[in-house]
C-alpha cells in the first residue's frame, strides 16, 4: 500500500517527466488529484502516529501491552528472579511497573518530532521508501527521528525515575537483591536502558499502524483516506 502510494507522490514532485505524465493520465477523469493523494499519504502517517503515540502515554501504555512492556534488562533478571525466590514478587513488580510508568511519560514528547518528520518528507525520502519493504515508512520515521527522540526521552526518563518513585523503588530493590546472601552487589544505571526500550515501542506501534492501513478499510478513518487508498484495492 504505502509503495503505490508513494508512486502517485512522485508523480506529484516530476510532473515534468513524460513518463510519469502518462501515469498521471492513466487516472479516471474526475478521481483523485495529485494534492490529494500526497495530503491522504501524510494525513495517514499524521494519524497512524497520533493514535499510537497517544495509547503509549496513557497509564498502563507500555506497561499492560505485551508488544512493548519493558522488562529488566539481562544483568538485572537475576534481581527480579532472586527477590520472587523470597516471597517478594510485589517489589519486583513495582519495579518493573516503575520502569514503564517512566516510558509513558517520556513519550509525551514524541507527537511533535514526528509530525516535523511527516511534514519534510522529500523526493529522495519517497524514492527510497518507495523501493524499501513492505514498513519502510517506518524506517524513514526511525532514521529521520530516532536521534531527536532520544534525545528528548532521556532527560524526561531520568526525570520520571523521580517523580513516579522509580528511583526509591529501584533503591530499595537492589538494596534487598544485595543483602541476600551469596550475591554479588549491583548498581545499575537504567535511564539509557529504559530511554532505547521506550523508542522501541514506539516504533513497534507505528509499525503496527502502517500495517493496519495497509490491510484493512476500517483503519480509513476520513473520506480522504478512503479516496486515497481506494486506489490501492
Amino acid at each position: 500500500m504505502i509503495r503505490r502510494i508513494l508512486a502517485f507522490i512522485i508523480v506529484f514532485n516530476l510532473t515534468a517527466c513524460a513518463e510519469l505524465q502518462d501515469v498521471i493520465g492513466q487516472l479516471p477523469q474526475g478521481g483523485i488529484s495529485n494534492e490529494e493523494i500526497a495530503s491522504g499519504l501524510r494525513q495517514s502517517l499524521n494519524f497512524g502516529i497520533d493514535k499510537q503515540v497517544t495509547k503509549l502515554t496513557q497509564t498502563d501504555g507500555f506497561y499492560k501491552n505485551e508488544l512493548v512492556k519493558i522488562f529488566l534488562p539481562e544483568e538485572l533478571q537475576k534481581v527480579d528472579k532472586a527477590l520472587r525466590d523470597i516471597g517478594l514478587d510485589n517489589l519486583a513488580d513495582e519495579g518493573i511497573k516503575a520502569l514503564n510508568r517512566a516510558a509513558e511519560d517520556a513519550v509525551k514528547e514524541a507527537t511533535p518530532i514526528f509530525v516535523n518528520a511527516v511534514r519534510d518528507i522529500t523526493f529522495t525520502d519517497v524514492k527510497n521508501i518507495l523501493l524499501g519493504n513492505d514498513d519502510a515508512a517506518t524506517q524513514y520515521l526511525t532514521e529521520k527521528t530516532q536521534t531527536a527522540l532520544y534525545n528528548k526521552f532521556q532527560p524526561v526518563i531520568q526525570s520520571s525515575f523521580s517523580k513516579v518513585g522509580a528511583d526509591q523503588i529501584w533503591t530499595n530493590l537492589i538494596n534487598k537483591y544485595n543483602s541476600i546472601p551469596f550475591t554479588n552487589n549491583i548498581n545499575p544505571d537504567l535511564t539509557d536502558y529504559v530511554t532505547g526500550e521506550a523508542l522501541k515501542g514506539v516504533y513497534t506501534m507505528i509499525a503496527v499502524e502502517e500495517k493496519e492501513i495497509r490491510t484493512k478499510i476500517s483503519s480509513r478513518t476520513t473520506d480522504l483516506l478512503k479516496k486515497v487508498f481506494a486506489l490501492q484495492d
